[in-house]
């Protein structure tokens, strides 16, 4: 990072100046080398072009005869008529951020036994978008897959006192980061029995992820992978991309992380002009707390996104082709054209939702958080997916779960700290070998098959072992559920004698 000098400084401040600045670049130095070293470590023989096979990348991954299941594999109680109060939350963030957050509020209110509400939300986010849940989602396809698990209301009703009619005030609590469930069990809960309701806000990350009750989990991916259903014309607007797409071959998605506000987080400012970096810098001290980042540490270790130019170099040491045809999920890229040339130069059949056909509605209907959703869902269905930064919250995360669940489709996860000092030394002119090592770090990656979930990877990228199954297992934990498995549910939904017709009903806003 540039400092300012002053004319009058002391020569001894310039000594230490420079001091410091030599040692952050001994620092950058070792990281690059030892991470060089370990990539090339890691590589027990010489990697060749044939050991990616390119083809193969284009069908699903193996299965190990895993297949996705979230139904309940031991006693699964319905809701009970009576519930302990109301759970209103309001779940900020963008469409990846919101989608987990309803998650964990299905889960939350199981788990106080709570009549959910229908989660807001949040209008002031990265899309200043007011669509609501009823502008993205399902809303009855949503309560009605969920009966078995929690009793959902659109709105809080007034209740009847002495003649008179009252409102319930939630009373509004502000839960911590990753709050453990005794949180819920406890403190939350008792307030819900004082109030009749709660109020959540905000609601991103505030229910632990790593629960040790698979079951919950499973509840977690029934939302996720099957409540959650985009509203119809999204669906409509997503199949026929995908259709005008196929009718040309196969194709691969791309998310291109290479946004201001991503950027901005990363304090990867580094390979802009001063004016560039002037609006990153003034977007973080807005946006995110301080904090010092020196950008040549930030890369050496793989903190930046991959700039348009890395993706397209990365895919060609795959062995794809300029005739690949690549749907682009982004938003606007930062510095434009400007990064977007090399990548073009490589593969020039590249497409995104305003481009496949940009005379009809499609053009039209695909801002904020539709255009978003409209984006997961054609990167859902691709033949291959690609993140170019899978941090936290990310749009990246949930996709790369729900193509694990829905038949383990290929992804393509660059690892950024191997790729880093190959790209380092590829920038000082030190070509040698350089796809070679491209590949030897893609071959040891994942490329979407079922593999045992690591800190930090998120539960919602990977839901593997709780959300699968095997007809025939080893582990009586791993068995699939019975076939009849949802008549068994609904028999004990009747046997309760609980009539689910008021969930869908109650303060209906049709």
């Amino acid at each position: 990072m540039r400092r300012l000098g002053h004319r009058h400084q002391l020569k001894q401040s310039v000594v230490k100046g420079m001091f410091g600045r030599l040692s952050i670049a001994v620092i950058v130095l070792v990281i690059c080398t030892v991470s060089l070293l370990s990539t090339i470590k890691t590589t027990k023989q010489p990697f060749s072009r044939s050991e990616i096979d390119v083809d193969t990348l284009w069908g699903t991954a193996a299965s190990g005869g895993w297949r996705p299941s979230s139904a309940p594999r031991s006693d699964w109680p319905p809701p009970p008529a009576e519930t302990n109060g109301y759970l209103r939350v309001r779940c900020n963030g963008g469409l990846n951020q919101q989608r987990s957050a309803i998650c964990n509020a299905v889960l939350a209110a199981r788990i106080m036994n709570a009549t959910l509400v229908l989660p807001e939300l949040d209008a002031n986010s990265f899309w200043h978008d007011d669509s609501g849940f009823h502008g993205v989602y399902d809303v009855d396809h949503f309560i009605k897959s969920l009966k078995y698990d929690v009793r959902i209301v659109e709105s809080i009703p007034d209740i009847q006192k002495n003649g008179k009619t009252k409102k319930i005030k939630p009373f509004q609590m502000r839960p911590e980061r990753d709050a453990p469930i005794s949180w819920y069990t406890t403190d939350a809960l008792k307030k819900m029995k004082e109030h009749g309701a709660i109020y959540l806000t905000p609601f991103s990350h505030r229910l632990a992820e790593e629960i040790d009750n698979p079951e919950y989990q499973r509840l977690r991916c029934r939302v996720n992978y099957h409540a959650l259903r985009f509203k119809p014309h999204i669906m409509e607007l997503s199949n026929s991309i995908v259709n005008r797409l196929r009718a040309q071959g196969r194709f691969m998605a791309i998310h291109l992380r290479f946004e201001m506000d991503m950027l901005a987080f990363a304090g990867c400012f580094d390979i802009f002009t001063p004016e560039e970096q002037k609006v990153l810098k003034k977007y973080r001290d807005e946006n995110f707390a301080p904090k010092k980042l020196v950008y040549n540490e930030r890369r050496a270790i793989g903190k930046c996104p991959l700039t348009p130019e890395e993706v397209g170099l990365i895919l060609r040491a795959i062995g794809f082709d300029n005739s690949t045809r690549i749907y682009l999920a982004a938003g606007d890229l930062f510095g434009g054209e400007r990064f977007m040339k090399p990548f073009r130069s490589l593969f020039p059949h590249l497409e995104n939702h305003n481009t496949v056909d940009p005379t009809s509605e499609l053009a039209k209907s695909t801002n904020g958080l539709v255009g978003s959703a409209v984006d997961y869902m054609v990167c859902l269905l691709s033949d291959i997916f690609m993140p170019t930064y899978d941090g936290p919250s990310n749009f990246a995360n949930n996709l790369l779960g729900h193509r694990l669940y829905y038949g383990f489709r290929t992804n393509l996860q660059p690892d950024r700290k191997a790729l880093a000092p190959i790209f380092i030394e590829r920038e000082k002119g030190r070509t040698a070998g350089f796809e070679e090592s491209i590949r030897s770090v893609m071959q040891n990656t994942n490329f979407g098959g079922p593999h045992k979930r690591v800190s930090p990877e998120s539960f919602y990228t990977n839901s593997w072992p709780e959300c699968f199954c095997q007809v025939e297992a080893a582990n009586q934990a791993d068995k699939c559920p019975p076939d009849n498995v949802l008549d068994i549910l609904d028999s004990r939904l009747k046997t309760e004698g609980i009539d689910d017709s008021e969930s869908l009903t109650s303060n209906s806003t049709d």
